[in-house]
């Protein structure tokens, strides 16, 4: 009948499965973050579903469908969910997103879970034998297990750094004695011959002071760590990829360094003239102008490295590098070499704001250039950067400061204001003398802002 025809339909409602997508290209995994929609919740298409923590920012993910969010299957706060894993049921409008069939787990899954293997019968343990030879050292947690159960420390095997019983090797004797309260001398073979009187030994002369401690020190989770512990802190997603992108760029691409000087007077005459007309550009937001200036005059260096060698580029998108509290981050101010510095500016800000609040996109950090990153705000004097791979070079900015010089047309002195900038550069794709010329026309053009206009 058709009543209940409508009602075994309303029992069974085939759902639409939401997947952990590949919101980059390195990203592996994802952590669920917040979910914006609740469930019951009418979607659209392009609507905001939930953020998810990739391998290098928070992503907001959208929606492809129309429908109703059916059965949130991963919880917010959720770690290390792998791509494609279900995380979330939608319905189609209409119906009963109440009665939504949740899927059962993968077929090899649930049949692992149905028939678990059965351990083997473990074989029988082996005759304790007294170590007697050497000092005996031992961890607290094999030290404490040892003198729980009242057995003898010279019958453990040691597996530690320099001989030191660790609380596996207790655990292990401990498995394998046939009595947690024997005492040491019933644990061996009983022998018709009495044995001899123990020889007292002298006592261990307590280690002189500096001297490396006997027993590693160890911190407990819950309490306050004492002088040479240390407590383990879970590495978030971005933390992970940016030592990963360090130690691959510092083991394999050979770094050359150059640095020179560059007067910033006429940079900071310009801003102050801005400024009276309302216009409030930084200086490195004229560094960033000047950079990729100096990258359209010299197309040599503005090249990446592949697999099977060079790979010169068709534009210049330079990556600026942004401090934030899960890591450095690099927003890239697309085509900056036909982009005026107020344009620039603007792009910074609004970049740099996204990076900060774990906004941007994977089309605004993926895929730059070159790569400036500018301590100077925190005075810092003068740095050399590590690159950024597969770009071949990277911009480290110092803080200006105040220096005299003398004028070789009338000898007098004046006091120029002086920036230091390091150039890192791939020493398969820049050479020394191709990083000199860079520098040179770099600082020509910083010190003639009006260069950058004509260029």
């Amino acid at each position: 009948p058709p009543a209940a025809w409508r009602a075994s339909v309303k029992q069974c409602v085939s759902p639409l499965k939401v997947q952990m997508p590949a919101l980059s290209p390195t990203m592996e995994e994802g952590n669920i973050v917040k979910w914006l929609k609740k469930e019951g919740e009418a979607v659209s298409a392009g609507d905001a579903l939930c953020e998810i923590e990739t391998d290098k920012a928070v992503v907001t993910m959208e929606s492809n469908d129309d429908g109703i969010l059916a059965k949130i299957l991963i919880e917010e706060g959720s770690r290390n969910v792998r791509l494609g894993t279900p995380i979330a049921l939608m319905v189609e409008e209409g119906q009963d997103w109440k009665q939504v069939e949740i899927p059962p787990p993968d077929a090899e899954a649930t049949h692992a879970a149905a028939a678990p293997v059965l351990p083997s019968a473990p074989p029988p343990p082996a005759p304790l034998k007294p170590v007697t030879s050497g000092l005996l050292r031992l961890s607290p947690a094999a030290r404490h297990i040892l003198d729980t159960h009242g057995i003898d420390p010279k019958l453990a095997t040691p597996t530690g750094p320099r001989g030191l019983i660790t609380k596996e090797d207790a655990l292990k004797i401990l498995k394998m004695s046939p009595a947690s309260k024997t005492s040491p001398a019933s644990l061996t073979a009983p022998s018709p011959v009495p044995s001899p009187s123990p020889v007292p030994t002298p006592a261990a002369t307590p280690p002189p002071l500096g001297s490396r401690p006997n027993i590693p020190p160890l911190s407990v989770p819950g309490k306050p760590g004492a002088p040479g512990t240390f407590t383990e802190i879970p590495a978030s997603n971005v933390r992970r990829v940016i030592a990963q992108r360090l130690t691959q760029s510092k083991t394999t691409i050979p770094h050359a360094y150059a640095s020179i000087d560059c007067d910033m007077a006429a940079v900071m005459q310009l801003r102050k003239d801005l400024a009276k007309e309302h216009i409030k550009v930084s200086v490195n937001d004229f560094i960033i102008k000047a950079a990729a200036v100096t990258l359209k005059e010299m197309p040599e260096v503005n090249v990446t490295w592949s697999g099977d060698g060079p790979r010169a580029l068709d534009s210049i998108h330079i990556s600026v590098a942004v401090a934030t509290d899960k890591g450095l981050i690099t927003p890239i101010i697309m085509d900056a070499a036909n982009k005026g510095v107020q344009e620039i500016s603007a792009n910074a800000k609004a970049l740099a704001q996204k990076a900060r609040d774990g906004k941007l996109l994977p089309e605004e950090y993926q895929g730059g250039s070159f790569s400036i990153s500018n301590l100077g705000m925190f005075g810092i004097s003068g740095f050399s950067a590590v690159i950024n791979p597969p770009q071949a070079c990277i911009l480290a900015i110092g803080t200006s400061r105040a220096e005299l010089c003398l004028c070789e047309d009338n000898q007098t002195l004046r006091t120029q204001q002086l920036m230091t900038v390091t150039l890192s550069s791939d020493g398969r794709l820049v050479d020394d003398e191709l990083a000199s010329r860079f520098l040179d026309k770099f600082r020509s053009n910083l010190e003639q802002p009006q260069r950058m206009v004509l260029a």
